[in-house]
């Protein structure tokens, strides 16, 4: 029997069916979910709720996968823009896993693992004053930004819990 076919009583009689993977709403009520590629369910077969948490905001400037970022008004608008640890005012509020081009629809995450770092040290992880970017050392100049984005677990994973900025007199 091929993988996300189950065999299902409807009826009192013994049916194959296909799991489904994707949710696209009421349309599957009563579907049998199925694992996707990854070996996990879809996000869209989860409750209202369950999952990451995340908002769809446009960025203003291209952005890195792991980019840390800061949401900001740009004319009335949201937008997401890189942190930026030389400027108060740009504090971390949430971070990206994807590359992301100014003008499109960024997602960004508010709390997690951003697992798209690279030479991450254990320990603490502090905003930075190269824009986007998050590191073990503590920004020290007069008029940065001293923010904890939360503790590295790898090389390439920080676990994202931001903290209150404090800027340096």
């Amino acid at each position: 029997m091929p993988a996300k076919t189950f065999i299902r009583l409807i009826n009192g009689i013994l049916t194959r069916v296909s799991g489904v993977v994707v949710s696209t709403g009421a349309a599957n009520d009563g579907d049998i979910p199925a694992l996707d590629a990854t070996g996990r369910l879809d996000l869209s077969v989860m409750p209202v709720g369950i999952g990451a948490d995340t908002a769809s905001i446009t960025a203003s400037e291209a952005l890195a996968a792991g980019d840390y970022v800061n949401i900001w008004n740009n004319s009335s608008a949201f937008a997401v823009r890189k942190a930026d640890a030389t400027v108060a005012g740009k504090e971390a509020h949430g971070f990206v896993i994807s590359a992301v081009s100014s003008g499109a629809a960024a997602t960004v995450y508010f709390e997690g693992t951003n697992t798209q770092v690279t030479a991450q040290t254990p320990g603490p992880v502090f905003l930075q004053t190269t824009a986007g970017k998050g590191a073990a050392t503590v920004p020290a100049a007069t008029g940065n930004v001293v923010q904890n984005l939360g503790y590295a677990t790898s090389a390439t994973s920080v676990n994202f819990q931001s903290q209150l900025p404090i800027v340096l007199a």
